[in-house]
């Protein structure tokens, strides 16, 4: 288990829509994760109906901060594309399936089963568009870049040409 796991465990649940038990696990979250207390402390004054209007706003599939990670992988968030199967044959070589509430390669749970395996690799192949959503929610001026920092803080460097 990689020594980030807490950190992308608690960075796959920001990255998901908050909820009731989202806004029951802040204090666990912001204790667990200090690297995303900038968000979490944010997401605790933020009035629910406000916040889950802004995720929604901010991560609509069809805009151009999109949580599916093949959007990314050529930098082309315009069309919405089918996952490689390299996300679903990494899950089950892991004895994981995908749950099918959302495409294989939706961040959350990439992060999740880096939590789970210690697999780094589906976080680091993708590095650059990471790198690339984390500068889109920077000039966007959202909360939510904060997560991204902490996620790509623990990568490897990626490509320069790629971003």
């Amino acid at each position: 288990m990689p020594s980030d796991a807490v950190l992308y465990q608690a960075a796959a649940l920001c990255l998901t829509y908050p909820d009731d038990d989202f806004r029951a696990r802040l204090p666990l979250l912001r204790e667990a994760a200090p690297q995303l207390r900038e968000f979490t402390d944010h997401a605790a004054v933020t009035d629910a109906q406000e916040l889950a209007a802004h995720y929604v706003q901010v991560f609509d599939p069809t805009g151009r901060h999109g949580l599916y990670l093949s959007r990314w992988r050529d930098g082309d968030t315009r069309r919405p594309r089918m996952p490689p199967a390299r996300f679903e044959d990494l899950y089950r070589e892991h004895g994981l399936e995908s749950s099918g509430e959302e495409l294989p390669d939706f961040l959350p749970a990439v992060l999740e089963f880096a939590a789970r395996t210690g697999n780094l690799d589906l976080l680091v192949e993708h590095r650059d568009g990471l790198e690339h959503l984390r500068s889109r929610l920077t000039d966007r001026g959202t909360p939510y870049a904060s997560v991204l920092d902490a996620v790509c803080a623990t990568l490897p460097p990626g490509t320069a040409g790629d971003r």
